[in-house]
C-alpha cells in the first residue's frame, strides 16, 4: 500500500479526551475516529489489526472443533424474559420497541438467543456436544463510557457457548477452552494469565478471567510466581494452572492469601476474555433439552467462551508502547515492513524502492510504502508512531554504497544491509 494513496489521519498530539495511553495512540495514528460517545469507527489501518486479531481467534476456535454462526443483533425481550434476565441486566441493555410495540433489545450478550437455536434444532442426546461461536458487534450502554476502546459501549466480541450431556463432559469442554485462549493470546504475541473470576450476571459457579499483563493495566493482579513458567511452557498443564492462586484485586484478599509474600507477584493486567460454566441455568429455563438414550428429557450443560476483540487491539497497545508510539506484535501488525523513500524525486532512490515494494509484495510481506513528499522528520514519526516491526529506509547516501537501513522498532536498532540482501533477510 502506498501512503500516498492511504487513508491515515495520524495527529501530534494527544486528544484531550483521551487519558489512556491506547486511546491516545489509536487515535494520533489513524486508527479510530469517534462517532459518539463510546462508540468508534475503525479506520484503515485499525481495521487491518482488528482483522489480523479475528482471523487468529477463528484459526484456534476451529482447531478446537467450535462451529462459526453468527445470531442477530437484534433480540427479541421475550427470550430474556424466559431466562429471567430482562429486569435483572441492569441499564446497561439499550431496551428499544419496533413500529408494532414489540419489546425488544440490542444485544450486550447472546446466551438466550443461542440457547433458542439450540433447543428448536437438537433433540438427541447423539447430536451432543456442540460449540457455537460467533465473533459480532455488541452494545451496553456504559452509564460513563471512557478509556476509549476499554469501557466503550459498542465493540467487536467473540462469544461462544457449549452444550454438553453431562457435567463431567463440560468440564472437558471448559478445560478445551481455557487452553485454547492460552493459545490464542500467545499467537498474538501477548502474555495472558487467567484468574479465578466472578460469574456476575452470565451466572453459574466456575470462571476465569484472562488478562494481558501490562505495566498500566485497569486491574491490579495476584498470582503465585509459579504461574509465570507454568504459562510459558510449550503445552499448557490445565489442571496445575488452574489450581495456582491468581486473583484479580476485587477478590484478593490479603490477609486471607495462602501464598507466602516472596511467592507472590503483583502486576497489572487488562481483562481481555473471561469463560463461564453456568450448568443447567439457561437449558432449564428455557426448556431446550434432549432425549437421552432411554427416551429420558436431558438438560444439556452450558458454557460460554467471551473474548473482547476490540478490546484485544487496545491491551496490546497498552501492553507495546513506547514514548514514539505504538510497538506491535509482529502477529497483529497491521504492515509487515514500513518501506520509507527520504528523497522521493531521486531517481536512485525511486527506482531502489520501487523494485523492493514490488518484490517484498509479491512474497507475501505485508508494505506500507512511505511514497509521500513529507519532510524526513514526519516520515519516521509516523513510521514509529504506527508501530510496524520494522522499517527499510532507502537514501542516496546508502544506496551509492548500494546499501539500504533497516531498523527495527521495538530495539530502535539500526543496521545497513545490502540492497541485494534485503530480500533474503526478509525471507528467512
Amino acid at each position: 500500500m502506498r501512503l500516498s494513496k492511504y487513508f491515515l489521519p495520524t495527529l501530534k498530539e494527544n486528544p484531550i479526551d483521551a487519558t489512556v495511553v491506547s486511546h491516545q495512540l489509536m487515535v494520533r495514528a489513524g486508527m479510530i475516529r469517534q462517532t459518539a460517545s463510546g462508540i468508534y469507527s475503525w479506520l484503515p489501518l485499525g481495521l487491518k489489526v482488528l482483522r489480523k486479531v479475528e482471523k487468529i481467534i477463528k484459526e484456534e476456535m476451529d482447531k478446537a472443533g467450535a462451529l462459526e454462526v453468527l445470531m442477530p443483533t437484534i433480540q427479541p425481550a421475550e427470550l430474556w424474559i424466559e431466562s429471567g434476565r430482562y429486569e435483572a441486566y441492569g441499564k446497561e441493555m439499550l431496551r428499544i420497541k419496533d413500529r408494532h410495540d414489540r419489546d425488544i433489545l440490542y444485544g450486550p450478550t447472546h446466551e438466550e438467543v443461542v440457547t433458542d437455536l439450540f433447543r428448536k434444532n437438537i433433540t438427541s442426546y447423539k447430536d451432543l456436544p456442540k460449540n457455537l461461536y460467533q465473533i459480532h458487534w455488541k452494545f451496553r450502554d456504559e452509564i460513563r463510557p471512557r478509556f476509549g476502546l476499554m469501557r466503550g459501549r459498542e465493540f467487536l466480541m467473540k462469544d461462544s457457548y457449549s452444550f454438553d450431556l453431562n457435567e463431567e463432559d463440560a468440564r472437558k469442554t471448559y478445560d478445551l477452552m481455557y487452553e485454547t485462549y492460552f493459545k490464542i493470546f500467545r499467537k498474538m504475541g501477548l502474555k495472558p494469565i487467567a484468574l479465578r473470576a466472578d460469574t456476575g450476571a452470565i451466572g453459574g459457579d466456575l470462571s476465569h478471567e484472562f488478562h494481558i499483563l501490562a505495566d498500566v493495566g485497569e486491574s491490579a493482579i495476584f498470582y503465585d510466581k509459579k504461574f509465570d513458567e507454568l504459562s510459558e511452557a510449550d503445552e499448557i498443564d490445565i489442571a496445575q494452572t488452574q489450581k495456582i492462586y491468581a486473583m484479580a484485586d476485587d477478590l484478593h484478599i490479603p490477609e486471607k492469601c495462602p501464598i507466602p509474600a516472596e511467592q507472590l507477584v503483583s502486576r497489572r493486567g487488562i481483562e481481555v476474555g473471561q469463560v463461564f460454566n453456568f450448568g443447567l441455568k439457561y437449558s432449564k429455563a428455557m426448556e431446550a433439552s434432549v432425549m437421552g438414550a432411554g427416551g429420558e428429557k436431558i438438560y444439556p450443560n452450558m458454557g460460554s467462551y467471551g473474548i473482547g476483540v476490540s478490546r484485544v487491539v487496545a491491551a496490546a497497545i497498552e501492553a507495546n508502547h513506547d514514548e514514539n508510539g505504538i510497538i506491535w506484535p509482529a502477529q497483529i501488525s497491521p504492515f509487515d515492513v514500513v518501506l520509507i523513500n527520504i528523497r522521493v524525486g531521486d531517481e536512485a532512490c525511486d527506482k531502489a524502492c520501487e523494485e523492493l515494494y514490488s518484490s517484498l509484495q509479491s512474497k507475501g510481506v505485508e508494505v506500507l510504502y512511505d511514497d509521500t513528499k513529507n519532510s524526513l522528520g514526519q516520515k519516521f514519526s509516523v513510521a514509529d508512531l504506527i508501530g510496524v516491526p520494522t522499517q527499510i529506509i532507502v537514501g542516496p547516501k546508502s544506496l551509492a554504497l548500494g546499501k539500504v537501513e533497516i531498523k527495527n522498532r521495538k530495539t530502535g536498532e539500526k543496521s545497513e544491509v545490502l540492497f541485494d540482501e534485503v530480500m533474503l533477510r526478509f525471507l528467512k
